[in-house]
């Protein structure tokens, strides 16, 4: 039986199409090789929050819609993230990924990157069978163009000891904001209301979007790699600097410039004295402030929705989603 992620039992009326959404996307999964259907079917399982279907199916209540299209479009946004996850993988030749071993560490780079393509095939499969006319597949196609440019923005400035919060905030923007923006956007213009509703959405997904990754970046430095499913400061050895240690650059001791100059032969213990000096220059503390500036900007966003049971749930989701701790 498909099983989500226990957070949903607090959503009884989401958590029955959240598990039709995975399920969905295991029915439309077959490839011709076991091994690459098998890696992605292991990974859509491994216990991934589903937040943006779930963001696009809140947005779907505000009007009258047909349920099995809106989880279908869920669906071709979850295949898209797990898409570009994979390829993330690929990137940083991450070895863990949700307490498991990541595709490419486990059954090779080559069965990896046909993995994320597939799913690439997938998603628009889903968006044309389902959408109306050509909108949300433009839509996804121009998010999609602004989640890759978000990390060719990371590729450039990896190791850039200058790097401003101005560029970090870019970065985010297009490699993790754009698809919440995006699942918002479809949620809402799909089911039928205004373009100048799910414009609105949209903004509040890409508020959300910006806001959770500012907190997933505040827990590599609060967290182990147990509780977060993947190594803390990975990004770190890999030269991508995020929110707590752009801030910690701009009052930067001598001590950490050095540390940071070894790049990828950064040692665990080296990695441990990063972290120790981005929370003594206030790096963490700083970031959490920025985390709390785009968080409450995206509920004041929701306020403003219509108010019935989906508006509140929003709410409660997107205070708990910003508040966590892992």
């Amino acid at each position: 039986m498909t099983k989500i992620n226990a957070m949903w039992q607090q959503y009884p009326g989401l958590a029955p199409e959240l598990t039709a959404t995975l399920t969905l996307m295991e029915q439309n999964i077959k490839t011709h090789d076991p091994k690459i259907t098998t890696a992605i079917l292991e990974m859509i399982h491994a216990g991934g929050k589903l937040l943006r279907p779930a963001y696009c199916l809140l947005f779907s209540k505000f009007h009258t819609a047909d349920r099995q299209k809106m989880i279908a479009l869920a669906a071709a946004i979850e295949t898209l993230h797990t898409a570009t996850l994979i390829h993330d993988d690929i990137v940083d030749d991450s070895a863990l990924r949700r307490n498991q071993g990541t595709i490419q560490a486990r059954f090779g780079k080559d069965t990896a990157v046909y993995a994320g393509d597939y799913l690439f095939v997938v998603c628009f499969k889903l968006l044309a069978h389902y959408t109306s006319g050509l909108r949300s597949i433009q839509i996804n196609s121009r998010n999609m163009e602004k989640i890759l440019n978000g990390e060719i923005r990371q590729m450039k400035m990896r190791y850039q000891l200058d790097m401003s919060l101005d560029d970090y905030l870019l970065q985010i923007k297009g490699k993790t904001a754009q698809l919440f923006g995006a699942a918002c956007f479809i949620g809402a213009y799909e089911s039928g209301s205004s373009q100048a509703f799910a414009q609105q959405s949209q903004q509040i997904g890409l508020d959300i979007g910006i806001a959770f990754q500012i907190v997933d970046d505040i827990l590599d430095y609060a967290q182990s790699s147990t509780v977060l499913g993947k190594p803390v400061l990975q990004d770190v050895r890999q030269g991508v600097y995020s929110a707590p240690l752009v801030f910690a650059l701009q009052h930067a001791t001598p001590e950490l410039i050095q540390l940071l100059k070894k790049g990828p032969q950064l040692t665990d213990t080296d990695c441990e004295h990063i972290r120790q000096l981005v929370i003594a220059n206030r790096g963490v503390a700083q970031a959490k402030q920025l985390a709390a500036q785009y968080t409450k900007k995206a509920l004041t966003g929701i306020q403003r929705l219509p108010i019935n049971a989906a508006q509140q749930e929003l709410y409660q989701l997107t205070q708990q989603l910003l508040d966590r701790q892992y």
